[in-house]
């Protein structure tokens, strides 16, 4: 079955605030002010530059409805400035100057596909200040599997520039699957029928970290981040589970 891929091409206007976290044009992060408590929304697209932030606007300005600040950022990527290690130095920047930046006191880390897997990342390597959780929407989670299964056109290799015999190094410091657990709660939504990203990936993430909770949803690759679609109910209530630990 064909992913449909409505959902990218949906319009839907920029951010009201933009943040430059570096001098590059791609070092810059779309913001919905709302509350002190501040979503993270990395895009997905297989870190190829021929994806951007665009195609997660919807999504962003919907959480935002809810109350919360949704930081969207851009980032370095692969077939312009990106790849390894710069794509990784971006998130980890953000990570770093945006809970300042925008004032937060609590922050869910979220990311789509290949931003799913740099929310993972994130989440176990690089945490930004009061991390509460991690949501990750159908994630590239495994990536040396994701690179045997030669997804995307070879994506991970793209990516890193090497298989994990090449450089088993650079697989041990972000493949989310080989990663330390993160501290915090994490949450993985990905549909069954997911044609672009094997369900496998993640099963295989939380046989590896059992404290991590998956929820299959209906909808394929893109359902996950469609406001309108039957997967969107079980997404956003993750994201309100996602500050269970400010109730604590």
């Amino acid at each position: 079955m064909a992913e449909d891929r409505g959902v990218l091409f949906g319009a839907a206007p920029p951010g009201p605030v933009t943040w430059a976290y570096g001098d590059h044009r791609d070092q810059i992060a779309e913001v919905w002010p709302g509350s002190d408590r501040c979503v993270v929304l990395l895009h997905g697209g297989f870190w190829r530059e021929e994806y951007d932030r665009s195609h997660l606007r919807l999504m962003a300005s919907r959480l935002a409805a809810d109350g919360v600040t949704v930081a969207l950022p851009e980032y370095r990527r692969v077939g312009g400035s990106g790849g390894w290690p710069e794509t990784f130095d971006d998130v980890r920047t953000v990570m770093a100057q945006l809970p300042s930046q925008v004032a937060a006191t609590a922050v869910l880390v979220a990311g789509h596909s290949a931003g799913g897997h740099l929310a993972l990342w994130a989440g176990a390597v690089a945490p930004p200040t009061h991390l509460v959780g991690v949501v990750a929407l159908a994630p590239v989670a495994d990536l040396a599997e994701a690179h045997r299964r030669g997804l995307d056109r070879d994506a991970v290799q793209a990516l890193l520039a090497a298989g994990p015999d090449e450089a088993p190094d650079r697989y041990r410091q972000v493949d989310p699957v080989g990663l330390a657990a993160t501290a915090c709660p994490v949450r993985l939504l990905h549909a069954a029928d997911d044609d672009l990203v094997p369900i496998a990936l993640s099963r295989a993430y939380v046989r590896r970290h059992p404290a991590a909770k998956l929820t299959e949803v209906p909808g394929g690759h893109f359902g996950v981040v469609d406001p309108d679609s039957t997967a969107w109910p079980a997404v956003r209530a993750a994201m309100h589970d996602g500050w269970a630990p400010l109730a604590q």
